[in-house]
């Protein structure tokens, strides 16, 4: 598969990424062949032994209709101590924010941004208005519930959502702060909560909101079984909220919205409660290492996290674009590229946490591809296997310039492009020091740019957490003349206008369709 045609498939492929399933078809690819930081995942749920026991029902699973969702809610709501009269299970959260949008929005939704998107996409296909808060990136994407709030009323906004941790920064409001928002938009037909990736946080569910949402008439939270079990091809999800809400989103949904396997899935939680308990550790574990592993990397901005990825603005002059193609045609590692999430742009990537193994080839890949360089450790653990001279990899990544100083450790030269090939086992857990005082290859300058003069080598020193011009909370825009530092809203996807893409307000569809037109 050549390069052009990865670009190919993105570029063909909705706000989501190509499937795992479109992208292996493309490459003839065999299973494990692509190592996935693009989608959020649990890689150590199920367990094994749960799927031994899934596939030795698999006949049985594929042959039977399931039982009924209140039959599957039931054990769920047994299983986390809920009324069953406050939940609607889905066939996915997305199913459930398009009735949530159908049935409980009315003329308008407010949301800060970036964000997940169906929480802009899909109000705006129905000819909503949507109106979006600009989170300020020199604040490091964070968000001031205060500031929110003053937006909502300004704008006039009839429903409310936050996501919490934010989809994707990781950004995390403590659990008073979220009360006190709810407390503040009492008077909304709608506030919504989307803690899809709530449990992966250090805190867990001692910061969800889902148990006090239920005794508000105008709150509902969002829960994703999909993404905290790492099964999204399952698809299944929930909504806690106050009966009435509940209730309506249930009559709505079909007879037999979930399927087979979520029903089994379902039912083998009680057993399996330790084990799941122990998954999220192990997450939270891989996520403070990844973090510090990519810190290492020179003109990388790494930004907290409380979910299951991480949040990385590229050394200035970077597409992302072209780094995801290279990484997954030269490595076999696939990224999330954001410029297409509004509110972010092609300087950022979204990248899922990952055992350290896999986080190694991360690392090593991006340093190859970002630096022209191989990876290189301590004299103590050995480098990275040679590639063959011979081999036919489809991205030949060669350093543009000559590195000013040589890197400590030992190195091997890169020959030419070849197959990713995975690191010895000695070398996974070793230290990758960032390479120091390289130049940005001109191959991954977007067109027209001028490649940087001399050697650029900026240590990581966390996020800039400096309040921005319009206030600590966010500016619905970027404040004139706002430094180098600040990176532009991405493009708008087909059908939304350069107002939503700004922070500000869109009309109906029809209006966003001409304004993209234009």
């Amino acid at each position: 598969m050549a390069g052009s045609d990865v670009t190919a498939l993105f570029g063909a492929s909705t706000a989501h990424s190509p499937s795992y399933f479109t992208l292996t078809r493309a490459a003839d690819a065999r299973p494990g062949d692509i190592v996935d930081f693009c989608i959020p995942c649990n890689p150590y749920f199920p367990t094994p032994a749960m799927f031994d026991r899934l596939g030795a029902s698999l006949r049985e699973i594929l042959t039977y209709y399931p039982s009924s969702a209140e039959t599957v809610t039931a054990e769920l709501c047994g299983l986390l101590g809920l009324n069953p009269a406050t939940v609607a299970m889905g066939n996915g959260s997305t199913e459930l924010i398009t009735w949530i949008d159908h049935l409980l929005v009315r003329e308008s939704l407010a949301v800060p941004v970036p964000t997940f998107g169906r929480w802009t996409d899909q109000p705006t296909e129905t000819g909503k208005r949507v109106d979006m808060l600009l989170l300020p990136e020199a604040h490091g994407f964070a968000l001031d519930p205060e500031a929110f709030a003053r937006f909502v009323e300004t704008r006039g906004s009839r429903a409310a959502v936050i996501c919490n941790p934010n989809n994707p920064d990781g950004g995390l409001l403590p659990k008073a702060q979220v009360l006190a928002l709810l407390d503040r938009l009492q008077d909304l037909d709608l506030v919504v909560v989307d803690e899809s990736f709530l449990e992966f946080a250090d805190d867990g569910a001692r910061t969800s909101v889902a148990a006090e949402a239920v005794l508000r008439p105008n709150a509902l939270v969002l829960r994703s079984l999909g993404k905290n079990f790492g099964l999204h091809g399952v698809r299944f999800g929930y909504l806690v909220a106050h009966p009435g809400l509940a209730g309506r989103i249930r009559a709505a949904l079909p007879k037999w919205n979930l399927n087979s396997f979520a029903e089994a899935v379902v039912f083998m939680l009680r057993d399996h409660r330790d084990a799941y308990a122990e998954s999220l550790r192990r997450v939270r574990g891989d996520r403070y290492e990844m973090i510090r592993r990519l810190s290492q990397l020179p003109g990388l901005t790494v930004y907290p996290s409380q979910g299951n990825f991480v949040y990385v603005r590229l050394p200035a002059g970077v597409d992302g674009a072209l780094l995801r193609d290279r990484l997954l045609t030269g490595h076999g590692v696939l990224v999330r590229e954001c410029g297409n999430k509004i509110g972010s742009s092609s300087r950022f990537v979204r990248l899922v946490v990952r055992p350290q193994a896999d986080v190694a080839r991360l690392v090593s890949a991006m340093e190859q591809v970002l630096y022209g360089r191989t990876a290189h450790h301590p004299a103590a653990a050995p480098a990275p296997e040679a590639r063959p001279a011979d081999g036919r990899g489809l991205i030949a990544v060669r350093p543009a310039f000559d590195a000013p100083a040589p890197l400590p450790g030992p190195s091997a030269p890169l020959p030419g492009p070849s197959a990713p090939v995975p690191l010895p086992g000695s070398a996974v857990s070793a230290q990758l020091p960032g390479p120091a005082g390289m130049l940005y290859p001109a191959a991954l300058l977007p067109p027209g740019a001028v490649p940087p003069t001399g050697p650029v080598a900026v240590p990581y020193a966390g996020p800039v957490a400096v309040p921005p011009a319009g206030g600590p909370g966010g500016a619905v825009a970027p404040p004139p003349g706002a430094g180098e530092a600040e990176t532009p809203p991405g493009p708008a996807r087909t059908g939304l206008s350069r107002a939503m893409t700004a922070g500000y307000t869109s009309g109906t569809a029809a209006v966003d369709r001409i304004v993209a037109g234009t």
